[in-house]
């Protein structure tokens, strides 16, 4: 405790208020920029396309030629449905694609979205990929 004839020194006394002031400062700053959101719209979200409308659109999609838009999609595809098919390493130059992304697209857009039939067979030692036909056994 300070006596009453201590000499208390304003500069110290004046860095403890600061600090003080310096927080409730930088938190009235952080309350003043928060931004107030609209509360969410009463206006129905649009409905997602069903399963059966996806499908539907997918064998549309896959009944017709490939994509003829000059996509590197369809340039994969338009490799895999030669009859004597392609390989990974093909697919990379055309493309620019790596090797983990090709086989991706195999699984991800050719097998589950397109639900087209991928056949691959070693050949002279490579793998060789090709779209068979529907009714084709794997």
């Amino acid at each position: 405790m300070a006596a009453h004839d201590a000499v208390v020194d304003p500069k110290e006394n004046q860095m403890a208020t600061s600090k003080s002031k310096s927080k409730s400062a930088t938190t009235a700053r952080k309350s003043s920029r928060r931004v107030k959101r609209p509360a969410k719209s009463s206006v129905p979200a649009r409905s997602k396309p069903t399963a059966a409308t996806n499908a539907a659109a997918t064998k549309a999609a896959s009944a017709k030629s490939p994509a003829s838009s000059s996509s590197k999609q369809s340039a994969v595809l338009k490799m895999l449905y030669e009859p004597k098919g392609t390989t990974i390493a093909a697919i990379m130059k055309a493309t620019g694609w790596q090797q983990h992304s090709v086989r991706g697209f195999f699984a991800g857009v050719v097998k589950k979205k397109l639900d087209l039939n991928l056949v691959s067979e070693k050949v002279d030692g490579q793998r060789i990929y090709r779209i068979a036909k529907p009714g084709t056994a794997r």
